[in-house]
Order: C-alpha cells, then structure tokens, then sequence
C-alpha cells in the first residue's frame, strides 16, 4: 500500500477515502487512531489515505479533481 493523501482530520481522511472508493479504487485509512495520542505525538502526519500501488496515479488524479472542486 502506497500513501495518497496526508489528512488533517479523520473526517477528511474519510472524505478523500469514499471518494476513492466511489472512483472504484480500494482505499484504507492508516493512523485513523493515532488522533488520540496527540500531545505525545508529532500533531501532523499521523492519517493518511494508502491504496494499492497500481492505484496510486489513478487515485491521486481523483483526489487532485476532488481537490479542485472544493475550490470553486
């Protein structure tokens, strides 16, 4: 599993996840329970999205449109 996607959040981990799986690529979360150790913890870099790595490049073209179309 490669990594994808650093969140800031598990609620944008989750986001970019479904989205992933929407675009029919298999997605996890990594680190989704780390949020509590924070304090302990570096607080950044702790959640992230991972897919195959057949899906990497596939997968970071849905989450750059993804991306893009909150900015509008």
């Amino acid at each position: 599993m490669k990594k994808v996607f650093d969140a800031s959040s598990n609620i944008e981990a989750h986001l970019v996840m479904h989205q992933l799986q929407q675009a029919g690529i298999d997605a996890r979360i990594e680190g989704e329970y780390l949020q509590g150790g924070i304090g302990e913890l570096p607080a950044a870099g702790n959640i992230r999205v991972v897919v195959d790595s057949k899906d990497v490049d596939e997968a970071r073209l849905v989450i750059a449109e993804w991306d893009a179309a909150g900015d509008d």
